[in-house]
């Protein structure tokens, strides 16, 4: 069975820590992701290794529901979030790396592997997932640089 791996990279005219503060806080969610709809903590805030949140979001056509939970967490620089509950599981990655003139680099990745019908469908899964992010990471660019 082939799993879904997604990355997806863009540049930020911001300086790093703004754009990993902002993308590092799941209350942001809703602002830069066009499928999350709802963002409720489970835990408490702030975000830390641990934390965890449920999305709920429309993705092909379906509301979701799935709770993420914090497995890595290097302020500035990476951070990696698990589905702990929810109708596939997945990680996504972000990572930020330093561009010349106080830019971003930002690399976000969704990997996992598809269960149940979703395995059957999983090209045309990891298609929309590359559609979905690319279309987040230009609403995320829009939303910081302006």
């Amino acid at each position: 069975m082939k799993s879904v791996d997604v990355a997806v990279e863009t540049v930020v005219d911001r300086e790093r820590t703004i754009v990993a503060d902002y993308c590092c806080n799941p209350d942001n969610a809703t602002e830069w992701y066009a499928n999350i709809k709802a963002v409720d903590w489970e835990t408490p805030k702030p975000l830390a290794l641990g934390s965890r949140f449920a999305f709920t979001a429309d993705f092909l056509g379906k509301s979701l529901r799935y709770t993420y939970e914090v497995v890595e967490f290097e302020p500035g620089r990476r951070f990696v979030m698990r589905t702990a509950h929810g109708p596939f599981p997945m990680e996504t990655t972000y990572a930020w790396e330093d561009e010349p003139n106080g830019r971003t680099r930002m690399t976000l990745r969704n990997r996992g592997e598809p269960t149940g019908f979703s395995r059957w469908t999983q090209p045309l899964m990891a298609m929309a997932i590359r559609h979905a992010t690319r279309r987040d990471l230009r609403r995320l660019k829009t939303s910081l640089e302006s």
